[in-house]
């Protein structure tokens, strides 16, 4: 929706903003404003020949936060535009509560949006942009200021009040759009791409205020993201999309121990490719056979790429691999190691046994899971 707002001095300003109005039940509402449940259900949108969305079916818990996880063109804006209201589905429904919304205007919607350009009014203080919804609902000038106060110093920026956007960096205007997406109490909260403006030391402050206010509010919350890291560490459960489908929801800990596919298994944290060749039992893999988990679908013999985890690999001994350099991460070092195959992978060990490995040294690499996945064959 673009709502226009004509200002004191009569400039006029074209401003991106969800503006609820309508009112949530009673036994509906949290300590935040109004709960609610979201579902998604067989949802299709084309652009052209290509299939943004192609069936997605999603169900989004009373106060959960779910980001929307995948890279570019896998939809997830997509997801997000049609449960603002923003995009009409090709097919399929948005329900809220159990009552169907995919046809009810974004402005109706009881959703608070943020998006990654901050969108604030340059010609109203922080404090006035936060109240912008307020004013849109009719609230009362003392009782605007008041919760609009209230807001800014929840994501502590009460000493800038009366500051204009210019005057306020990248990370306090994406804190005002956030107070000012909450200053509604709106029923879902929408994050698009939120942080990947800033830098990276103010994403990880803000993405844990992010968190911090929606654990305390417990507004039902969708975030949007391509960054791994940033959806495992804010999520209670994070669904990863590709090509306009779900390719798994779980939560953070479990996508990234037991994904459903190699797909997964790559996207969401760091994973080697090494080489193998598949057994009657399993796979063999830098000289030792490890079991497969799920479904091999490929003849005893047959070369492999298998993935593992840095952490499932160790370096030991003397060999015809070399150490080609390493990174410290405190307690752990992350070794990388050239094998004969003219592979590098990564190896996590402890920073005192990463000490004695010199870029150069001869190693010997094993594998410690007793289980791994397979690479996914390319198309022909």
């Amino acid at each position: 929706m673009i709502d226009v707002a004509t200002t004191d001095d009569g400039l006029t300003t074209e401003h991106e903003l969800v503006v609820a109005t309508v009112d949530p039940s009673a036994d509906d509402r949290g300590s935040g404003g109004a709960r609610a449940t979201v579902h998604l259900e067989d949802l299709h949108r084309r652009f052209g020949v290509t299939r943004a969305l192609d069936g997605l079916d999603l169900t989004i818990q009373a106060g959960e936060l779910v980001s929307l996880l995948g890279p570019s063109g896998c939809g997830k804006t997509t997801a997000l535009r049609v449960l603002a209201g923003f995009e009409a589905p090709d097919s399929g429904r948005v329900l809220l509560n159990g009552i169907d919304i995919t046809h009810v205007p974004a402005q109706r919607r009881d959703m608070g949006m943020v998006f990654q350009s901050y969108s604030l009014f340059p010609n109203m203080n922080a404090l006035d942009n936060v109240a912008f919804g307020l004013r849109m609902r009719r609230v009362g000038g003392a009782e605007r200021r008041r919760r609009a106060s209230g807001l800014l110093e929840m994501v502590g920026l009460s000493k800038q009040a009366k500051q204009y956007p210019h005057q306020l960096s990248g990370g306090q205007q994406q804190r005002v759009a956030l107070a000012r997406a909450l200053a509604i109490e709106p029923r879902v909260l929408l994050l698009d791409e939120p942080l990947s403006a800033l830098d990276a030391k103010v994403r990880v402050q803000l993405r844990e205020q992010i968190r911090a206010l929606q654990t305390r509010l417990q507004t039902t919350t969708v975030f949007v993201t391509h960054d791994q890291e940033e959806a495992l560490s804010i999520s209670d459960r994070v669904c990863v999309m590709r090509d306009g489908r779900i390719e798994q929801v779980d939560v953070p800990s479990a996508l990234y121990a037991n994904p459903a596919s190699a797909f997964v298994a790559e996207f969401v944290g760091t994973m080697n490719r090494v080489p193998g060749r598949t057994s009657e039992r399993g796979v063999v893999v830098l000289g030792r056979e490890v079991a497969v988990r799920g479904d091999m679908r490929r003849a005893p013999g047959s070369r492999v790429d298998v993935l593992v985890r840095p952490e499932e690999l160790t370096v030991s001994g003397l060999s015809g691999n070399i150490v080609m350099g390493k990174t410290f991460y405190g307690a752990v070092t992350r070794v990388a190691v050239l094998l004969d195959e003219g592979v590098t992978v990564q190896v996590d060990q402890t920073s005192a046994e990463a000490a004695v490995l010199d870029p150069g040294a001869p190693v010997d690499v094993t594998v410690l899971a007793p289980e791994v996945m397979l690479a996914d064959v390319p198309a022909e």
